[in-house]
């Protein structure tokens, strides 16, 4: 009965939060538009399924992938598994190989299946009319989420400071910024934006603090969060590079491209 309890509570919360969002636009459509609302049943069914949706997610999320991410966390954290026999205080931070393995594989995951980044990706296919691939841009933006949570398990186990990490990221995206083609700056930005969300948040969460709990001498307050920020800050990088690289080899093409044709220009034809 527990978690019908705790599905019903996650529905009435999920009523609450909708509401105020509803009556905004209802507000606009109606007040300030003077327009009737178009396909009314089809969007009040829309509002039924986006509340559902969400109280179900919210109460996996407490029942699932909370207890597993920190499970995980500190079962690949214990010496037991890193080093049996060896005291904890003796591990290095080469030690804990299998961790930022583990925290590269679930940040790309979680960011590919990442409903936001979906959306995202498939509007920018849409509008640049397959210049920029849906699915690049999707792999893009995990790989770099990606190297993110895997740099960020290195800074939990390492115990350096957070802003070091982002002084620098924001330094090479300043310089990216001004290399990188102008079409892609505003997408590399937004795509930072959107990794922090449904999917990404509640497993990168769960497992920095996972890890803060479980490796020594580290603080779950201090060391646990700063995950997220490493998530919004890698991805605006590795769009740019993506992004760059394309430009690059497109340039080469059209190059080769031209070479062969002067190059068929020049022969002569027909033993002329």
């Amino acid at each position: 009965m527990d978690w019908i309890l705790a599905l019903w509570e996650a529905l009435l919360g999920t009523v609450f939060d909708v509401l105020p969002i509803a009556a905004i636009l209802i507000f606009f459509q109606l007040v300030v538009l003077r327009q009737s609302i178009p396909h009314l049943p089809q969007v009040l069914m829309g509002f039924v399924y986006v509340i559902i949706g969400l109280a179900l997610f919210l109460v996996g999320l407490e029942k699932a992938l909370f207890p597993i991410g920190e499970l995980m966390a500190k079962q690949l954290t214990a010496p037991s598994f890193i080093a049996p026999g060896e005291p904890a205080d003796s591990l290095g931070w080469e030690d804990y190989y299998w961790v930022y393995l583990f925290a590269a594989a679930i940040g790309f995951s979680t960011t590919i299946a990442e409903p936001s980044l979906i959306a995202v990706a498939n509007k920018a296919n849409d509008l640049t009319g397959g210049t920029v691939s849906g699915w690049g841009l999707r792999v893009a933006v995990a790989v770099g989420v990606a190297l993110s949570i895997a740099v960020g398990a290195f800074r939990i186990v390492t115990g350096t400071p957070l802003y070091l990490y982002m002084i620098v990221g924001y330094a090479f995206v300043v310089l990216q910024t001004i290399y990188a083609p102008r079409m892609i700056i505003p997408l590399a930005y937004d795509s930072g934006g959107v990794t922090t969300s449904t999917v990404t948040v509640p497993l990168v969460t769960a497992l920095g603090l996972g890890l803060a709990s479980t490796v020594p001498g580290r603080n779950p307050v201090l060391d646990g969060f700063g995950l997220i920020a490493l998530a919004s800050l890698f991805p605006m990088l590795s769009v740019m590079t993506y992004a760059q690289a394309g430009a690059w080899f497109a340039a080469r093409r059209k190059k080769r491209e031209e070479a062969a044709r002067l190059s068929d220009e020049a022969t002569p034809k027909g033993g002329s």
